[in-house]
């Protein structure tokens, strides 16, 4: 995917003169809405509540976009989608009713690091006297502040006018710091509170500890440059914090092949000729197994060691042959440093002019090349889906691909992503409902690529009528929904009706909005064709509703549900 043209920001944004910063006609509204100006944010996702109207009119009259949405979870979702390609994300809800319905979608950016601020509206101060019984209320009026303390990396209540202001500085740097969701709490009669007491910005993130990063780089340089066969293994973190120039520099200074992880899929485009493929422990590919598995030095950048990524720990890798290194830890062989951040420890490693004895790429095969061929009246099955999506991606190398939970993501794992940073999946936290919302998301930071969302049936039966705000704002992704008529993922682990759902007529929910195109897709040939015509249609959103045997799979979720299901049978309990 070519680079998006809006800003990315970095900690250093958050530095402006302190003059700028206390200007004594500012109110805490206008001041947070011209911070998340300041590092970047063009549009803000959410529903209004009264609690926090005030708020809403004055973005309203900003040059933040108000993007409306359905369903406040939703919100979370398309702003987390937004997050990962713009660089920070923003959700303004109301209080309780609202905020309560992000915390799912906002605790899976917290676990995959996507740098999302939720905006809650709230009570004023002056109405909590005496603990009144206001609607939307839970058990006291910090419940919602104490649940969001839990998932994200700063919270704040904005009640206090001569601390507000350092207050939005502080949890907005964090944000950017540590790439986790933040949260921002606005009493509504706050909201036009004014603060006139200077106040000084914070000063951007701390050098690493540059004693530190010399040795971690003389012991790493070492390591590398004796091994025989080093290998790359890149993941999310490199997504996170933009440093996929230096990944590729890295790498092509050095000749050292390139795998990746499901969650840190794209990082590098996969037609690069050091891209050796997507890692999976034993769920994997036979090549890309054996190559990370054999290399007797594995420089690990930014991985998160999570078990979908380790193939449902199915990987086999020595910690005594690996260099680990994240935002938050450095680790090289059984060695920790401290203080080393992940951009200064990678530019090092370019900066040492590495010469490397050059490790084999392996010759990549195509997985779907069986199936190209198949009779167009043949059923068609999940293998000739994800071969014919690898097609057309081949052709539309500008595609953006969204794959929600189940074989959405495990039989996207073998498409070819042809630029970087092109494919987004909650591959950690594995929630479903994450592919539509996130249509809209990516489609807001960056309206160049077409989007391609992959959703199973199950998952878009909950959010997938967010095509509603979709169509709304004239946006035209493909949704092809896999229809197995439930819970396949589950069913290879455990048989039984409660995996079953009602089966929806997907390619008529274009009838009930007003607007779209909707395909009923039962055969290869149907496929060929519906894939065509949606390409086509480019002036709103395609749905095909793509049936499937209820038993039907990828080669990589066979894997993976022959692994799920001795786990269960071991417990006996699930």
């Amino acid at each position: 995917m070519s680079s998006p043209t809006t800003l990315k920001p970095t900690s250093d944004d958050l530095i402006k003169s302190e003059s700028e910063a206390t200007s004594p006609v500012l109110t805490v509204g206008q001041y947070l809405i011209d911070r998340l100006a300041a590092c970047g944010v063009e549009h803000v996702f959410g529903i209004p509540g009264d609690y926090v109207l005030g708020l809403y009119r004055l973005l309203e009259q900003s040059p933040i976009r108000l993007v409306g949405m359905t369903r406040e979870d939703a919100a979370g979702f398309a702003a987390d989608a937004y997050a990962r390609i713009h660089g920070l994300g923003c959700v303004c809800v109301t209080y309780c009713a609202g905020g309560l319905s992000t915390c799912n979608s906002i605790a899976g950016a917290y676990a995959e690091k996507s740098p999302v601020i939720i905006v809650s509206g709230s009570p004023g101060m002056s109405e909590r006297a005496r603990n009144p019984l206001l609607h939307h209320k839970v058990k006291d009026f910090d419940t919602q502040f104490e649940v969001f303390q839990k998932i994200t990396v700063a919270a704040a209540v904005l009640d206090r006018p001569e601390t507000a202001f350092s207050e939005i500085d502080r949890v907005l740097e964090a944000a950017q710091r540590y790439k986790r969701p933040v949260y921002l709490e606005l009493p509504r009669d706050q909201t036009h509170s004014r603060q006139v007491a200077p106040h000084r910005l914070p000063e951007g993130l701390p050098p690493s500890d540059p004693d530190a990063l010399r040795e971690a780089l003389d012991e790493a340089s070492t390591l590398l440059a004796g091994a025989r066969r080093p290998v790359i293994l890149a993941d999310v973190e490199i997504h996170r914090f933009h440093l996929q120039s230096e990944l590729i520099s890295l790498a092509e200074s050095t000749g050292m092949p390139i795998a990746t992880t499901i969650l840190g899929k794209s990082v590098i485009s996969e037609a690069h000729p050091l891209f050796a493929g997507v890692y999976e422990g034993g769920m994997g590919r036979a090549e890309v197994t054996e190559l990370v598995e054999s290399a007797d030095c594995l420089l690990m950048l930014g991985c998160f060691l999570t078990d979908i990524n380790l193939g449902i720990f199915t990987a086999n890798l020595d910690p005594s042959r690996c260099i680990d290194a994240t935002s938050e830890n450095l680790r090289i062989h059984h060695h920790h440093y401290r203080d080393v951040r992940l951009d200064d420890f990678l530019h090092g490693l370019i900066g040492r002019k590495l010469v490397l004895n050059r490790t084999e790429v392996p010759r990549r095969t195509n997985p779907f090349a069986q199936t190209l061929s198949a009779d167009p009246d043949t059923p068609v099955r999940s293998v000739h889906l994800f071969g014919r999506l690898n097609q057309v991606l081949a052709k539309h190398a500008e595609m953006t691909v969204i794959a929600d939970i189940g074989d959405s993501l495990f039989g996207a794992a073998d498409l070819e992503m042809h630029r970087h940073t092109e494919f987004l999946s909650p591959a950690y936290y594995t929630s479903m409902g994450f592919g539509v919302p996130a249509a809209l998301g990516a489609s807001m930071a960056n309206p160049s690529p077409r989007i391609l969302v992959v959703v199973g049936d199950g998952a878009f039966q909950m959010t997938g009528m967010e095509l509603s705000t979709i169509a709304r704002y004239g946006l035209n992704p493909i949704v092809v929904v896999l229809n197995n008529h439930g819970y396949t993922t589950e069913r290879f682990q455990l048989e039984g009706p409660f995996n079953d759902i009602h089966d929806w007529a997907y390619h008529r929910v274009p009838d009930v909005l007003g607007v779209g195109l909707g395909l009923e897709i039962r055969t290869v040939g149907e496929l060929d064709r519906g894939l065509e015509t949606a390409l086509g249609n480019t002036a709103g959103f395609s749905l095909l509703n793509v049936h499937l045997d209820p038993y039907d799979c990828s080669p990589a979720l066979e894997r993976l549900a022959s692994r799920l299901s001795k786990i269960v049978d071991s417990r006996g309990t699930e």
